[in-house]
């Protein structure tokens, strides 16, 4: 089933336009990787599909039932929000919030909701400890949750990684691959961890240059093992969609 889909669709922000004639289709369970270099769009992309932005140009659609505020969204962290004075629990279940409108408090099923999904990324004995003065990979871990609780189709992940060691990257990369072939979410992320985060995709979408979008062993054999290590290579190795 078609989760997400693109055609020639144009994206950028204050009259700058990044690019142009994108297409691509997201399929449910899919694990896309987006790649490109640094102020490519990747991250302009992600808001687009969010609908935090509007396309320049093209069209993109939903598929059946999904709508941009019922996706999961683990967003870049600022300074600000690492010192961010709640509970865990609060912020977990703060995912909830898109579905809420004015209602002012949980329900039972939202509460047991993001019980379940702090327990499944193994931090209920963090419940109650403050947010902002958890580790880098323990703030992730909840961002994630908080992502979990929101949605039960498609996640959304723009740098998860950034900032943590190789250990708790790996284990936060192993947390997402459940999420995807467990319980069936479809993945977009965003990654410079090339290498790490192409273990787990099943297609690619490199934005700058040419653009390429395709499965992950055709974009390995279309740009090669070394560029795929080095992503400002790919644009002159990918094909234009």
């Amino acid at each position: 089933m078609i989760e997400l889909e693109a055609q020639d669709l144009g994206i950028g922000y204050a009259g700058k336009r990044l690019v142009e004639k994108l297409n691509f289709t997201v399929h449910s369970g899919d694990y896309l990787c987006i790649l490109g270099e640094n102020g490519s769009g990747k991250t302009t992309l992600m808001k687009t599909i969010l609908g935090l932005k509007a396309p320049i140009c093209g069209s993109l659609e939903f598929g059946e039932g999904l709508k941009a505020s019922e996706i999961g969204y683990l967003p870049q962290q600022a300074d600000l929000q690492r010192d961010f004075p709640a509970s865990v629990e609060e912020v977990v279940r703060s995912g909830c919030l898109g579905r809420m409108k004015l209602r002012p408090f949980y329900s039972r099923a939202e509460k047991a909701l993001a019980d379940e999904r702090m327990k499944e990324l193994g931090i209920t004995a963090l419940r109650r400890r403050c947010y902002r003065d958890l580790s880098g990979g323990q703030q992730q871990r909840v961002l994630l949750a908080r992502a979990m609780v929101a949605t039960t189709r498609m996640l959304l992940l723009d740098e998860p990684v950034t900032g943590l060691d190789p250990e708790v990257t790996k284990e936060l990369y192993r947390d997402i691959e459940m999420l995807n072939k467990d319980q069936g979410i479809t993945v977009i992320t965003i990654s410079h961890d090339v290498e790490e985060a192409l273990k787990y995709a099943t297609h690619v979408l490199y934005i700058g240059g040419r653009l390429f979008f395709g499965a992950r062993d055709e974009y390995l054999r279309h740009i090669g093992g070394e560029a795929a290590r080095e992503p400002e290579n790919a644009a002159e190795g990918g094909h234009a969609e």
